[in-house]
């Protein structure tokens, strides 16, 4: 991890349970000291202590370590306010129904903010029988490419790993799509509204 835990993260998180610093010393079996010097900068929480300190603050392990407490408003699954993130280290791309703190690689991954399409990276969507062909003319080497293509309705997501060299295609269901998306390894997330 490239960060440990703050004490302001600590003490945002503590108020925000509207714990002092005694009781969650209680709830870790350490001085109400231990936490103030957390708090003010002026210690750190041993590593043995993380794991009890974020199920004292009701967070999980990562989202200690971030300083968030990420809650996913979307309870009604509905996948049109579905996420995408890649890892900029082993590319590895995870689709959640909502906000969600997603890790990979060692690193925290931030949702990908989609853009409109635009000429370079234009998607184009044609019926073909009961299905969506969506191309993209965009080049397909090693160092830039479309990593995927996307469809999503409000009941489901189609998605579609693409490989460099290979070509930026794909077919989807007709099943209430409202959306496309594309993602380029270098120019990041593009959506077209159907």
């Amino acid at each position: 991890m490239d960060k440990y835990v703050t004490g302001a993260v600590i003490r945002k998180l503590r108020e925000n349970k509207k714990m002092t610093q005694e009781e969650l010393a209680d709830t870790l079996f350490v001085s109400s000291k231990a936490v103030s010097k957390w708090e003010t900068g002026q210690g750190f929480p041993d590593i043995s202590l993380i794991e009890p300190l974020a199920k004292a603050l009701d967070i999980s392990v990562i989202e200690l370590f971030s300083g968030e407490d990420i809650q996913n408003r979307n309870r009604s699954s509905n996948m049109l306010k579905s996420r995408f993130y890649v890892c900029p280290v082993c590319g590895n791309a995870v689709r959640s129904t909502g906000e969600a703190l997603i890790s990979c690689c060692g690193i925290t991954l931030p949702p990908l903010e989609p853009e409109n399409t635009e000429p370079d990276h234009d998607i184009r969507v044609e019926t073909v029988e009961d299905e969506y062909y969506v191309t993209i003319d965009h080049p397909m080497r090693k160092d830039h490419y479309i990593s995927f293509l996307a469809a999503v309705s409000d009941s489901r997501v189609q998605f579609v790993k693409l490989y460099p060299e290979g070509s930026a295609e794909a077919r989807f269901k007709i099943d209430r799509v409202r959306k496309f998306y594309a993602y380029c390894n270098r120019h990041g997330l593009f959506q077209l509204k159907k």
